[in-house]
């Protein structure tokens, strides 16, 4: 059976924590602005603000699928969009949308039944949607997905100061 309280503590130090990676999701995005968030220092590459965004999807997709749903894209799609005014109230509401969604997921992990941690999300592997994987996989998973993508927001914070 897999250790439910391992997976949120994982989960949890990504996100607002001291991970053994380096600094947390919340540490990296302290002090980032919206002008700094909203920045595409890599031609071609998301914006903070964008990884931000995709981040909080996915984590409102796992809650979702932790409560029994089929999995899925999120509904807000895997990559939104930031409003088209790019200001500090927009950029405070897309970190506080991140801040929601991690208490959500979390909520709803420490509530899930137990037996749901071993059974499989959905009925085929489908990488792009995490499908086919165990739900403590999937879980497990998003605390990689918030270390891959707190990586890019560290890379884009340092281009953005050099």
């Amino acid at each position: 059976m897999p250790d439910r309280s391992a997976l949120y503590a994982d989960l949890a130090r990504a996100y607002d924590g001291e991970p053994w990676h380096g600094s947390s999701l919340s540490t990296l995005l302290a002090d980032v602005d919206a002008a700094m968030a909203a920045a595409r220092p890599v031609a071609g590459g998301h914006s903070i603000w964008e990884l931000v965004l995709h981040m909080a999807a996915w984590s409102r997709e796992v809650a979702r699928r932790l409560r029994g749903a089929a999995p899925a894209e999120p509904a807000e799609g895997d990559w939104p969009a930031p409003e088209a005014s790019q200001n500090e109230d927009a950029w405070r509401r897309a970190r506080e949308g991140l801040a929601e969604a991690q208490r959500d997921v979390l909520a709803v992990l420490a509530s899930c039944p137990e037996e749901r941690l071993t059974a499989i999300v959905g009925q085929t592997r489908d990488p792009s949607i995490g499908s086919g994987l165990s739900y403590a996989a999937m879980a497990s998973g998003l605390a990689q997905h918030h270390a891959y993508h707190g990586g890019q927001v560290a890379l884009l914070k340092r281009a953005l100061h050099h």
